[in-house]
């Protein structure tokens, strides 16, 4: 089955700047959570996926279960070497048959693994959340985290009042990863993503998920089309960007000029590097017509 986007993670040192920083990019900010395994996020909900904020801020409390391996240590080693997107994680309907499914193609690192934790709705009312993961691992990308999330009571983690941006922000249209060799990653790819067409460029390839797109350029394409510099892939793979799509390209450049975050305008996109961003590149491009 094909696996559309669900959120990403953005990793980083101090929590409280990310939190400002995607303030002033013009998003809506959730509350500070709190994982056992002593990591902390915030949530930035679109429609359909989500941005976690997330850092390391307990790391006396990992241990060696799988979400304290695979989530909790992985950022902790992440954020050793650098700050920015760590994990690209899939929506699931059955997070165990797709665990079973990764471990047959040969990308899976566990079963799939459940948490609970108690969230908070605007009017301050506490609801449960649960989420079962199932890791995933490209041999290529060693600073790349891939997960597939199942959510168990969707209704008290959507909602429509976080997803109210000052920056017309609506939802997700991609995902971009850089390689020196895209086509080293076509079928992780799309074992990970249940897509069997990919398309291939010049710039690299792009599979089209149900909901936004995964591209992986080489360093050259990448910096051709967003005018950011490309992370560093000595370790393999990185996840470089992410693409937002917004109602108002005005009320974008309002909400960056608002917040003195300087942009670049590319193709018709506005974006904000890697040097402002904590080590991610944020790109904001016109919603198509539906």
């Amino acid at each position: 089955m094909a696996r559309g986007l669900d959120h990403i993670v953005h990793a980083v040192r101090d929590l409280d700047a990310a939190a400002d920083l995607y303030r002033r990019l013009g998003f809506t900010v959730g509350a500070r959570n709190r994982h056992p395994w002593g990591t902390h996020n915030h949530v930035v909900q679109l429609s359909g996926f989500f941005v976690e904020l997330l850092t390391v801020a307990d790391p006396e409390k990992l241990g060696d279960d799988a979400i304290s391996m695979n989530f909790g240590r992985f950022n902790q080693s992440f954020l050793q070497r650098q700050q920015g997107f760590s994990l690209l994680i899939l929506e699931s309907q059955a997070a165990e048959k797709d665990a079973a499914e990764f471990a047959q193609t040969k990308i899976g690192l566990s079963e799939a693994v459940r948490f609970e934790r108690t969230g908070k709705r605007p009017d301050g009312a506490e609801v449960k959340v649960a989420f079962s993961l199932a890791f995933a691992r490209d041999q290529r990308a060693r600073d790349c985290g891939f997960a597939v999330c199942q959510q168990h009571y969707p209704e008290n983690f959507w909602n429509p009042a976080f997803q109210q941006h000052a920056n017309g922000a609506t939802g997700v249209a991609g995902a971009v990863l850089v390689a020196d060799n895209p086509s080293d990653h076509h079928i992780f790819l799309s074992a990970f993503s249940g897509e069997r067409e990919l398309l291939s460029t010049s710039s690299g390839i792009t599979i089209v998920t149900p909901r936004g797109e995964i591209q992986v350029m080489d360093p050259l394409a990448y910096r051709h089309h967003f005018g950011a510099p490309p992370p560093d892939v000595a370790q393999g793979a990185r996840i470089a960007a992410l693409r937002v799509t917004t109602a108002d390209m005005a009320k974008v450049r309002a909400a960056l000029l608002d917040g003195r975050l300087p942009l670049r305008e590319e193709r018709a996109r506005l974006i904000v590097g890697p040097e402002q961003a904590l080590g991610a590149t944020i790109v904001f491009e016109a919603a198509r017509p539906s």
